[in-house]
């Protein structure tokens, strides 16, 4: 289902804007920094769903832009069929940064989707766009265009949240194979929480705040849905999704978010708190990202904070666009990864069945996995108040101290690319954030070593196949 929160840049206390979220996924999950590549004329990719997907359809090919940008993100590798590996969007190079949030679509709309549905899937639409906005409006321009000329893939619709350092859309994809969509335009002033993705009125025809094509409102009429001469707004949610408004858990986190805003500016750590409290997140939040929306001086400066499983029980740690590699621990693991259960390290069977050998390389696989580590703690703590809040305190602390160390890293880096070295910049960005997610998972360990001895002595393991968890909204 996954979460996004975007705060706008008048009211936070860096003067920039930030847009944090995570996924809600319940399969493996990895953190990945994809190069600059071009591509030769004539390049194709393949986009959407298959017969296997929960809302079929068929894979196709699209032609392929002639370069992609260098980003960051995270993919995963199971979400209702919808072809691995997948990904809810991250940062490029040119300061774009996306987040995908599901967002239904009306009942009638899902029913009229047609079962041989092409185009582009929500991850799709993700991944390109990091591969190819320069800026956030170019972003929702090019998610018009793929599902003007080559459909949708939906299972049930989707939306996603566009950020650069300017400004921020909100835009919804529907159902129903009719190429419906809409977007919202947010600026320096709004604070916007989605999950599901939201719309609500709009003007009947496009302007700066709200675009959208031109069948949108003819659409509706034609289905009589709507009816212009009634003189009644033209409510997104109401006519072409789920009609309940801004759900509670949306309602409640904006509502905290303006009162921080209201007592004085929002601060990194009040960004963080709102994809680390209890009340939003736990065991399906299955990462966490925090992006500052920044020009730096260098395209390699721009970084983001990630967290290997949900944040209220990890920490989030900054990784840098300029770094040149992902420490093994961070990087796919067979844990949790959809299909691996019936995949070997093991050759022998190869000829017959090329699919009976595992996806992650076997170096890889040796190393510790991040997420499997968090997930444990994760569980101790939701296990033990006590924990919960000696772990929350252990990781706020942490990131506190990162932020403080973070400057001196950046201008370090930006020293040594302002002279050209920008072998020597990367390899200082790569070093620093390996440490620091080296130092997160070593606590970790310690903590989960702790906390399971502490529970198994009282005899307050949770054994009764009913799971412990915070209370939360949503």
């Amino acid at each position: 289902m996954s979460y996004g929160i975007y705060i706008g840049r008048n009211l936070t206390a860096d003067g920039h804007a930030w847009l944090a979220g995570y996924g809600d996924e319940p399969s493996s999950h990895w953190l990945e920094i994809v190069d600059r590549a071009d591509h030769a004329p004539g390049s194709t990719i393949t986009v959407g769903v298959g017969p296997d997907s929960d809302m079929p359809g068929h894979r196709t090919q699209i032609p392929q832009a002639p370069q992609t940008a260098r980003h960051l993100r995270v993919s995963y590798s199971y979400y209702l069929g919808v072809p691995a590996p997948i990904t809810n969007g991250g940062l490029n190079e040119h300061g774009v940064a996306v987040r995908d949030i599901w967002s239904t679509s009306c009942d009638a709309l899902i029913e009229m989707t047609p079962q041989d549905q092409t185009g582009p899937n929500y991850s799709d639409l993700a991944r390109i766009v990091i591969e190819r906005a320069r800026t956030a409006r170019e972003g929702v321009e090019i998610m018009a265009a793929l599902i003007a000329e080559h459909g949708y893939s939906c299972y049930g619709g989707n939306s996603h949240i566009i950020a650069d350092p300017e400004e921020a859309w909100v835009v919804i994809q529907f159902s129903g194979g009719k190429g419906l969509w809409v977007a919202e335009r947010l600026g320096a002033d709004d604070i916007r929480a989605s999950r599901p993705g939201y719309v609500g009125v709009v003007p009947l025809q496009p302007d700066e705040t709200f675009l959208y094509p031109d069948h949108f409102i003819r659409t509706a009429v034609d289905l009589g849905w709507y009816d212009p001469a009634s003189g009644a707004p033209f409510d997104v949610n109401a006519i072409y999704g789920d009609g309940k408004g801004p759900w509670e858990g949306v309602a409640w986190v904006e509502a905290e978010m303006r009162k921080r805003a209201e007592a004085g500016p929002i601060t990194f750590a009040d960004v963080c708190w709102a994809i680390q409290t209890e009340v939003l997140t736990g065991d399906t939040a299955g990462y966490g990202q925090v992006v500052p929306l920044v020009h730096p001086a260098h395209p390699d400066l721009r970084m983001m904070w990630h967290a290997p499983v949900g944040p209220v029980t990890a920490p989030l740690v900054p990784v840098f666009l300029g770094q040149t590699e992902v420490p093994d621990e961070y990087a796919q693991h067979r844990y949790l990864t959809t299909g691996e259960a019936h995949r070997f390290l093991d050759r022998r069977k190869e000829d017959k069945d090329p699919d009976t050998v595992s996806h992650v390389p076997q170096g890889i696989e040796v190393a510790d996995s991040a997420v499997y580590q968090f997930k444990r703690l994760m569980h101790l703590a939701f296990q033990d108040e006590a924990l919960l809040r000696e772990v929350w305190d252990h990781w706020r602390l942490m990131e506190a101290r990162l932020a403080e160390q973070l400057p001196e890293v950046l201008r370090s880096a930006e020293i040594l690319l302002d002279a050209g070295e920008t072998g020597l910049a990367r390899r200082v960005l790569t070093r620093e954030s390996a440490a620091w997610l080296a130092a997160g998972l070593e606590d970790c360990r310690a903590l989960v070593a702790a906390g399971h001895a502490r529970l198994r002595m009282r005899d307050a393991l949770n054994r009764n196949g009913k799971p412990l968890a915070p209370a939360q909204l949503w």
